[in-house]
């Protein structure tokens, strides 16, 4: 077992469980936490004063063994229990974009896509967003659009906060909702967006890439209910 630092940039949430990763201080590298049986759930992303992991924590982990299974070569097995992950600090926002400028990775998405890796941050890039909610299901959607990524379908966001937002811009207006990035600056006060990529477990020989982080400057606000799908 060893230590390591991590400064979280991706809270989310998959099936019946949690997914969390971030960028180690020591290495530089991507690192997924991951349990060694089973899937993290909400009590394991808690802190002992009862707030949770958000993005720009900066994160004490004890971690295991790494357990790289392609493309998902950034999981590390990590124990929540006896040693559980403990908030060190958080970055502000001009620690937030420090951080941003050090570690997107120009032309990583294409590394993605090929199956290469399984997360990464990318520069700022013009993005669009769209929100959707099916009043008979319920089935809520929310995607980013980024010109010469998606081919106009919009890549699924799973982070936790900016599905939030979504819902938030539901209540008030248009269903489906799609704001452009001026849109975007003038409603929710965002001049840049910078997105951290993952891809989805293996299903059937295939997987499938999605944002898991959309970190943008400056900030917003959002009230996360954990208990949403």
């Amino acid at each position: 077992m060893m230590k390591d630092e991590i400064v979280i940039l991706a809270v989310t949430k998959m099936l019946s469980g949690f997914c969390i990763g971030g960028i180690s201080l020591a290495s530089g590298k991507w690192v997924r936490p991951v349990k060694e049986r089973g899937t993290i759930l909400l009590g394991d992303i808690k802190y002992a004063d009862g707030s949770f992991m958000r993005p720009f924590d900066v994160v004490s982990f004890e971690l295991g063994a790494h357990r790289p299974k392609p493309p998902h070569i950034e999981d590390w097995t990590c124990d929540f229990v006896h040693e559980r992950p403990r908030c060190l600090g958080h970055f502000d926002e001009t620690e937030r974009r420090k951080f941003c400028r050090t570690y997107a990775s120009d032309g990583s998405e294409k590394r993605l896509l090929a199956c290469d890796i399984s997360l990464t941050l990318c520069p700022p890039v013009p993005t669009a967003a769209m929100f959707s909610l099916d009043e008979y299901s319920g089935k809520y959607d929310a995607r980013i659009l980024i010109p010469g990524f998606d081919q106009g379908r919009g890549v699924p966001v799973t982070d936790l906060k900016w599905r939030a937002l979504g819902r938030e811009l539901l209540k008030r207006g248009a269903n489906p909702l799609k704001l452009s990035s001026l849109k975007l600056k003038s409603l929710v006060g965002v001049e840049a967006v910078q997105l951290a990529f993952g891809l989805s477990r293996i299903h059937e020989n295939q997987c499938w890439p999605m944002v898991i982080g959309v970190h943008t400057f400056p900030d917003y606000q959002a009230e996360i209910d954990y208990r949403e799908p």
